[in-house]
């Protein structure tokens, strides 16, 4: 901004009256030059985030929607977009497109795409274990025995490529098995999953919580599992450690470089959700969350969310241990991540979580 002062019509001023005026006139000034200024993200008084989440009435990423029923992204000064992307494969997708700035999904999807030279970072870690069962569809209970017995049939998945995928084809390879033996179909999360179960589209299906509760409860019987990894101690069946890194926030490394603050401010909102949740019964959490994830049943979801604290962490934090047990399940079941060189310490960070 440019002030002209024209010398032949200017007047004498008492002293104390020049100073107050160059004062108030240094401050206006001040204030239009910032409201009128660049700047990235973070520049904005309320940061505007879109974040694409794999799934969102499953319970791995249950933090993720408790945070904004509890006010936790506004009070931080965030003003947060949800998008339920019924997918992990479809969330990253989303988030390579452009469409969200953050996917609340699967720690192992940075570690594929640096396999393909693509830099994505997850910033704040939810889940210390898979979080999935391979449960045999109540209609194909006599038939489907062991792994062995899913050859030649059609296996259900969230969506192709997703963490779920990446799973069933992982416990075929550790069977001895052809994981291309098996047709893959999509039967997304929550209603479409249970539904894909019941009607016998698939013989098998790789679920989250809290459809397998939702299924047996829908058809009177106890759920059967090939293979069950929501606990910690089911990872120890599996691997050398007991944290499996599952759903986190993760970013593409640009966008982190660029909005460090939104950044913070987000993984501000997960510790404090996962301290609550650590906090707090599975009763008091259900009563946060929105009515229709219960599924219509709030005292089976209430202890789902008892049983899903001890797969959460409590301080955001990865481990270099649990890391490398996704990177085992990549090399293992995903032809493109193989033998790769992959650096692992790129493709997570806990800055943002009071560490490193």
């Amino acid at each position: 901004m440019l002030i002209v002062l024209e010398k032949e019509n200017t007047v004498s001023l008492p002293k104390k009256f020049t100073v107050a005026a160059a004062a108030l006139l240094t401050v206006t000034l001040f204030a239009g030059c910032s409201s009128t200024a660049g700047g990235g993200a973070d520049a904005a008084a309320t940061p505007k985030v879109a974040i694409g989440i794999g799934g969102q009435t499953l319970l791995t990423y249950l933090p993720t929607t408790l945070a904004e029923q509890l006010g936790y992204y506004e009070e931080e000064g965030l003003d947060v977009d949800l998008q339920d992307l019924q997918g992990g494969s479809k969330a990253l997708t989303a988030l390579l497109g452009g469409s969200v700035n953050v996917v609340s999904g699967y720690y192992e999807h940075t570690i594929q795409m640096q396999a393909k030279n693509q830099s994505i970072t997850s910033f704040v870690q939810m889940g210390k274990s898979p979080a999935i069962a391979l449960v045999v569809a109540p209609g194909s209970a006599s038939e489907i025995k062991s792994l062995d017995d899913l050859i030649g049939k059609s296996v259900g998945v969230t969506a192709p490529g997703s963490s779920s995928h990446t799973m069933l084809r992982f416990l075929l390879e550790e069977a001895g098995l052809n994981p291309d033996g098996v047709s893959v179909v999509a039967m997304g999360a929550g209603a479409s999953a249970v539904a894909a179960m019941e009607s016998g589209g698939v013989v098998a299906g790789v679920m989250l919580e809290p459809d397998v509760s939702v299924l047996a409860e829908r058809t009177g019987t106890e759920t059967v599992s090939l293979a069950d990894l929501r606990s910690p101690a089911g990872v120890e069946e599996h691997y050398d450690t007991d944290m499996w890194p599952s759903s986190s926030f993760y970013a593409q490394s640009d966008w982190l470089a660029k909005n460090p603050e939104t950044a913070q401010k987000l993984a501000n909102v997960l510790t404090k959700t996962l301290a609550y949740i650590a906090e707090h019964t599975g009763t008091e959490i259900a009563a946060e969350m929105p009515e229709t994830f219960s599924g219509g049943d709030l005292e089976r979801y209430a202890a789902l969310i008892e049983e899903l604290k001890p797969q959460l962490t409590e301080d955001g934090r990865n481990s270099a241990a649990g890391a490398e047990a996704v990177l085992d399940t990549q090399r293992i079941a995903n032809p493109e991540v193989g033998d790769a060189e992959i650096d692992l310490t790129a493709t997570y960070t806990n800055e943002f979580v009071g560490g490193k």
